[in-house]
């Protein structure tokens, strides 16, 4: 039997049908005892790792309470917006004060924006 090449393998792989590539990975998984299948503990490692890593959240403020002035000034220290700025951030609520913060960033920001007397949630 004629020894096929890497690009003659290559040249085949990309001519032939989808029928025809699964009998071959059929005869390969039979013939040398394999698996084309991936393991599931290959699957499962990003998902341990991502549950390991801090969720990141966005900070949205609903409501300002009855210190609008406060909050306003506690939203210029947080988002380093003009005195302008924040007050149309904080006049068209719900609005987002920060987006895609650690969580514990987003405790802090939520503190002082509770301090202030306003009321924020999580998304």
């Amino acid at each position: 039997m004629a020894k096929l090449t890497k690009d003659e393998i290559l040249a085949f792989l990309d001519e032939a049908t989808i029928l025809e590539l699964n009998d071959l990975v059929k005869a390969i998984e039979e013939k040398y005892g394999v698996s084309a299948a991936a393991p599931v503990a290959v699957a499962a490692a990003p998902a341990e790792a991502a549950a390991d890593e801090p969720k990141n959240v966005t900070v949205v403020l609903t409501s300002v309470g009855d210190a609008k002035v406060g909050v306003i000034k506690v939203v210029r220290t947080i988002t380093g917006l003009g005195l302008v700025d924040a007050k149309k951030l904080v006049d068209a609520l719900p609005a987002e004060i920060k987006k895609d913060v650690p969580t514990e960033e987003a405790d802090n920001i939520k503190k002082q924006l509770m301090d202030a007397g306003a009321t924020v949630e999580y998304k």
